[in-house]
């Protein structure tokens, strides 16, 4: 049987190419609003169902579900960072947590709509007769993507919009002197992430097949944060290696696991290897913030610092 993502119940969604487009709506409002938020796992989510909702029971073709689940998904987004008005921070914080708890009840108790923990199979896509099955056609399809949502981020950035994020991000009473209304711009990046969260999840359901509640959960949220962290916020290539890092580990832990889990030792013992991979999350994300919290992109940084003065520096 041919070895893809669909045979193994290990891979969960920040494993797919697909975290890499959504990482990038997440740097935006964490690493360049300075807006943190819990609940991203839960918008992957709503994305993930916007697609399939509007493929099973509108017929709405492939390449317009992935952007109107976007859509969709940035609205809804924007409903749970309206208190960002108000709050930061800590606050803030709770506030979108409380948005992840809120979202994962209705997915699992609207039946009606999500089919509950039944879970939606989704049709093949399909662009213009040319039918996208096998993981070779979905890494194209969302290698392109991706490409196109980095190129729109880095735009952003450079606009109007992307320094009045930074200018929030780094003081927001004096962004607001300068005239920059706050909550505008802070529920504009909250549209931009969540929309970029639908985006990837509508990419990921489509390329599961069958979709259920069950992997969006607040663990995904801390997951997808952990790629911010470790990447390095408000850096464009952090988003590239904060992915490439969360995923690598991914694999590297589920290898382990399965490793350790056979070792008559550790069996004799008792010790229960199951939860090896959040400890190592949490080892990761501690030591990233108390030697490099700039990331793997300051590292990066320095490494190339280096080569490029080597072998004569000052």
């Amino acid at each position: 049987m041919k070895t893809t993502a669909r045979n193994y119940p290990f891979l969960r969604p920040g494993l797919d190419g697909s975290a890499w487009v959504f990482f990038w709506g997440l740097n935006i409002l964490i690493g360049y609003t300075g807006q943190i938020s819990l609940g991203h796992g839960a918008f992957f989510g709503v994305g993930a169902y916007a697609g399939a909702i509007l493929a099973t029971r509108l017929g709405v073709p492939f390449y317009l579900s992935i952007p109107a689940a976007g859509m969709i998904t940035a609205m809804i987004g924007m409903i749970f960072g309206i208190p960002s008005g108000r709050l930061k921070g800590l606050y803030l914080t709770i506030a979108t947590l409380a948005g992840q708890f809120i979202i994962e009840y209705v997915l699992i108790q609207w039946e009606s709509l999500t089919k509950g923990t039944m879970g939606i199979t989704l049709p093949g896509p399909s662009i213009l007769g040319w039918n996208i099955a096998g993981d070779k056609s979905f890494f194209f399809l969302i290698f392109t993507c991706l490409i196109l949502m980095t190129w729109f981020a880095v735009n952003i950035m450079r606009s109007k919009y992307g320094r009045a994020f930074i200018a929030i991000r780094d003081n927001d009473r004096a962004a607001e002197g300068m005239g920059i209304p706050i909550f505008k711009y802070k529920l504009l990046s909250f549209a931009i992430s969540s929309f970029y969260a639908g985006f990837a999840g509508a990419l990921w359901a489509y390329y599961m097949v069958s979709i259920t509640t069950e992997p969006f959960n607040l663990g995904l949220s801390v997951e997808f944060i952990a790629m911010v962290i470790i990447g390095g916020m408000g850096n464009i290539p952090g988003a590239i290696f904060g992915a490439t890092f969360i995923t690598v580990l991914n694999e590297a832990l589920r290898y382990a696991t399965g490793v350790l889990m056979n070792v008559s030792v550790i069996n004799s013992m008792g010790l229960n290897m199951a939860p090896l991979r959040e400890f190592v999350f949490g080892l990761a994300i501690v030591l990233f913030i108390l030697l490099e919290p700039k990331g793997i992109a300051e590292l990066w940084r320095i490494l190339r610092s280096y080569f490029r003065l080597w072998p004569f520096s000052y």
